[in-house]
């Protein structure tokens, strides 16, 4: 599924123009109130825009026409799955529950959603903790099941919003092994504040500042020779010898 993004929300809060294709991964940066919390909001469709449109494929999930007619698809129809640094699951749910809940949502039956639910909890490692609560769980087998959970559901487009965030050090280097792995061929717009996110996940990047985008391009050529101050500071030692 690719992505047409052309946004305005509010007068310099967000106006930038973009395009995920099929089966790729853009990672987007920028400093603190840059407009990434924004711009997801609006691709998840929890924030109307002021102008412009969102399309997924062939169908506008977003379009603010003046003059004209107006399209907009509620969020809980878009197809759109949005994973952030905190797992959020029921507590009061087993973890395969937990998995189970989108597809079952979706119509399938118990059967079919504990079935899918299995799978994915296969893909991310994590089947040996199908029957507990995540009250049980770590932070970092929490939000594998998380993953799954999100995956379970068949989403035309996943927004991964800081994804690691609150895990500890030690852990993310396997959480990104793992979302390398399970986000192959599927189309991913990735915020993150680390470059090494990017640069184990994503195929190109998009530089936030003040709503708009100031660098974009490549995923390795943006770190590894960054334009913008904002983009210099991230990046700082990425291009150092040795790096990677």
């Amino acid at each position: 599924m690719s992505l047409d993004v052309r946004a305005v929300v509010d007068p310099g809060r967000l106006d930038l123009q973009f395009r995920v294709d099929e089966g790729e991964t853009l990672a987007v940066l920028g400093p603190n109130g840059a407009g990434k919390s924004t711009l997801l909001d609006v691709v998840a469709g929890l924030i109307r825009p002021h102008g412009g449109s969102v399309r997924l494929d062939d169908t506008d999930l977003v379009r603010i026409a003046p003059g004209g007619r107006d399209a907009w698809v509620p969020a809980h129809a878009r197809g759109i799955a949005l994973l952030s640094q905190e797992a959020l699951l029921f507590p009061h749910l087993s973890v395969r529950d937990n998995v189970a809940f989108g597809p079952r949502s979706a119509g399938l039956s118990r059967a079919e959603s504990r079935s899918a639910a299995d799978r994915w909890l296969e893909r991310v490692d994590a089947t040996g903790l199908a029957a507990r609560r995540p009250s049980r769980l770590s932070g970092g087998q929490a939000q594998r099941v998380a993953v799954a959970r999100a995956l379970a559901t068949e989403p035309r487009l996943l927004l991964l919003d800081e994804p690691f965030g609150a895990l500890d050090a030690g852990v993310a280097p396997a959480m990104r092994r793992l979302l390398a792995e399970v986000l192959a061929e599927k189309t991913v717009i990735l915020v993150t504040h680390d470059p090494l996110d990017a640069l184990a996940l994503a195929d190109r990047v998009i530089v936030l500042g003040g709503g708009r985008i100031v660098e974009q391009g490549p995923t390795r050529e943006v770190l590894l020779d960054p334009q913008t101050d904002f983009t210099k500071l991230l990046t700082f030692g990425l291009g150092a010898p040795g790096a990677t």
